[in-house]
């Protein structure tokens, strides 16, 4: 075949592979993150001792919870995962297999309603009979994981620590194994960077994925779309330097595609405004149903999905929802250098709480250095107006009549803002009651 056709054909399945393949890119960079953050090998969980910081770079996580991420290998057997019985903390969170694909969700929002339980997570093909007192959790991959959060009830100090206590009576170990071997490792204060990489080690855990992972019946026709570019089950993946070329030119292709897909997905919550659901309504369904759906593959979704975010939920709605908006009440993209308003109306739809956080648009993590990362109905310093409604505002410098509701954006960076609803009710679903847009202000 002629180089140059070759190549070509290399840049066009890149880019294809590189949407198809971002979901387990996501998980294994969080691995890899995990493991620069002191966990030594499998079934081990790395937990944050207090709020997070700007340092965790993960993608839109969230400020105003205490996370705990237990990576899991079933290759050698079953393992359990202890979810603590709710009353003295509550734990919100899913077991995911390794394309981010949740099997179920864990807590009060869970199969275990609140009451807690031991979760046995199953590799593929198990078929031994399920040992009486687990809940079982059959997965697709060997490698799986876990996001929980330990909820506060509110922002104070002394919730924070209640909750990292809770939060660390979760069990993880192997069938028949020890629960007081648990280990886990804290990652307060330390750089966890999980961005995706746009470069050719892309590829290269792809090619991993090959290795370790059994193929889905569903995505056997990537087997050949991989071998094209040097992707093949028991080879070495080692490209040459052209080959690298095109690789990482359908890899930039991907990028571009998926980030303007990203402005498209948000569509208009109510009638009129800017906030939307982040995701496509093809990959919630297809999540939901755990990709059981003959009819359903929504693969660019999916890959759309895990370039903004590291968690799945098989019931979204139940236990949290999430709005997000890149763009201000006239259309205008965020920009970091401005400033801006946003009123939150009295009596938000929910039984926990509602937060606001701010996101670098470009790479969807905390904002570098950023000194406060958004602002919840816990936050201790928030001031609210006489009616219950509280009014958030955004810039580079804060605005003095209002300290406690201030969330510092970057000069020359774009940002994007999320809006999360843990517990959410009717009023929010029925659209009753309504977010309003962001407002630019001159800065103060």
């Amino acid at each position: 075949m002629d180089t140059a056709i070759r190549l070509a054909s290399v840049r066009r399945r890149a880019a294809e592979a590189a949407i198809w393949g971002v979901p387990y890119v996501n998980y294994r960079r969080m691995l890899d993150a995990a493991e620069e953050a002191g966990v030594s090998g499998p079934n081990q969980i790395l937990y944050w001792s207090g709020l997070l910081d700007w340092r965790n770079q993960t993608l839109t996580p969230n400020p105003d919870v205490i996370y705990l991420m237990p990576f899991i290998d079933t290759a050698n057997g079953p393992v359990v995962l202890e979810i603590p019985a709710a009353g003295a903390g509550a734990i919100n969170g899913s077991v995911m297999n390794c394309w981010q694909a949740a099997i179920e969700e864990v807590g009060p929002a869970g199969v275990d309603a609140g009451a807690g339980g031991k979760y046995l997570i199953m590799p593929p093909g198990h078929d031994e009979p399920l040992p009486a007192g687990y809940i079982p959790m059959q997965s697709e991959t060997f490698e799986v994981y876990a996001l929980l959060r330990s909820l506060l009830n509110d922002g104070g100090p002394e919730q924070i620590d209640a909750a990292v206590e809770y939060g660390r009576r979760v069990r993880l170990y192997p069938l028949g194994g020890d629960p007081e071997d648990t280990i886990m490792v804290d990652a307060a204060g330390q750089l966890v960077d999980a961005r995706l990489p746009w470069d050719v080690s892309f590829f290269a855990y792809l090619a991993d994925l090959v290795q370790r992972e059994p193929w889905l019946n569903r995505d056997r026709v990537m087997i050949d779309q991989l071998a094209t570019l040097g992707i093949r089950k028991g080879e070495p993946f080692d490209p040459e330097p052209a080959v690298v070329d095109a690789l990482e030119a359908g890899l930039r292709d991907a990028r571009e595609w998926l980030d303007a897909s990203y402005e498209d997905v948000i569509r208009p919550f109510t009638d009129a405004g800017r906030w939307g659901l982040p995701a496509d309504p093809a990959i919630v369904q297809a999540t939901g149903s755990g990709f059981t759906d003959d009819d359903l593959y929504p693969v660019d979704a999916r890959g759309l999905s895990y370039t903004i975010a590291f968690f799945s939920s098989r019931h979204l709605g139940h236990g949290q929802y999430y709005m997000m908006t890149t763009r201000d009440a006239h259309g205008d993209p965020l920009d970091g250098g401005a400033a801006y308003e946003l009123t939150v109306p009295p009596d938000a739809p929910v039984t926990g709480y509602w937060s606001v956080t701010v996101y670098n648009r470009s790479t969807h993590t905390f904002l570098d250095n950023a000194p406060r990362l958004g602002r919840s109905s816990q936050s201790p310093e928030l001031e609210r107006n006489d009616d219950g409604s509280v009014t958030i505002t955004f810039g580079p410098v804060q605005n003095p009549d209002l300290p406690g509701n201030w969330i510092p954006t970057t000069p020359g960076v774009g940002f994007e803002v999320m809006v999360r609803f843990y517990g959410p009710t009717e009023a929010l679903f029925n659209k009753s009651w309504k977010l309003p847009d962001l407002t630019r202000k001159q800065l103060a």
